[in-house]
C-alpha cells in the first residue's frame, strides 16, 4: 500500500493527530523509561493535588513532565533509527546514542530541580 499525502486542512490535520496518538501510546506501551517517565509523572500529579500547589507551580510541573518526555521519546527514535541502520555495535552509532541520552539527563536534571523548588518548601 502506497502512502498518500492528505492535502487538505481538516482531513490531514487529523490523520497527524492520529498518528501522534497511535505513536504515543506505543512508547507508553513499549518502552521502559517512558512508562516509568509517566508513572513518576502520574505521582507528581496526585502530590500537586496533595499539597494544593499554586498556578504557577502546576504550569512549570507540566513543562517539566512535558520536556522530560518529549527529549525522552526523541532519543528513543534516535536509538531505533540508529539500531535500524547498523543493527551491530559500532563506535559511531554508540556516540549519537550517548548524546541522546545526555539530552534525556539535561530534561531530566532540569525536571528534577523544578520538583525540588515546588515540594522541598512544602515539607519544611
Amino acid at each position: 500500500m502506497e502512502f498518500q499525502k492528505d492535502n487538505s486542512l481538516f482531513t490531514g490535520r487529523l490523520k497527524s493527530v492520529g498518528y501522534a496518538v497511535k505513536g504515543a501510546y506505543k512508547l507508553v506501551t513499549t518502552e521502559h523509561s517512558i512508562m516509568v517517565q509517566s508513572s513518576l509523572a502520574m505521582l507528581l500529579i496526585i502530590a500537586g493535588f496533595v499539597f494544593d500547589i499554586s498556578r504557577q507551580e502546576w504550569m512549570m510541573q507540566i513543562l517539566a513532565f512535558g520536556l522530560v518526555l518529549s527529549v525522552e521519546s526523541l532519543n528513543t527514535a534516535v536509538e531505533k533509527i540508529a539500531d535500524f541502520i547498523h543493527p551491530e555495535f559500532h563506535h559511531r552509532i554508540g556516540f549519537i546514542k550517548d548524546i541522546a541520552s545526555g539530552a534525556v539527563l539535561f530534561a531530566a536534571i532540569a525536571a528534577l530541580a523544578i520538583g525540588l523548588l515546588i515540594y522541598v518548601p512544602k515539607f519544611l
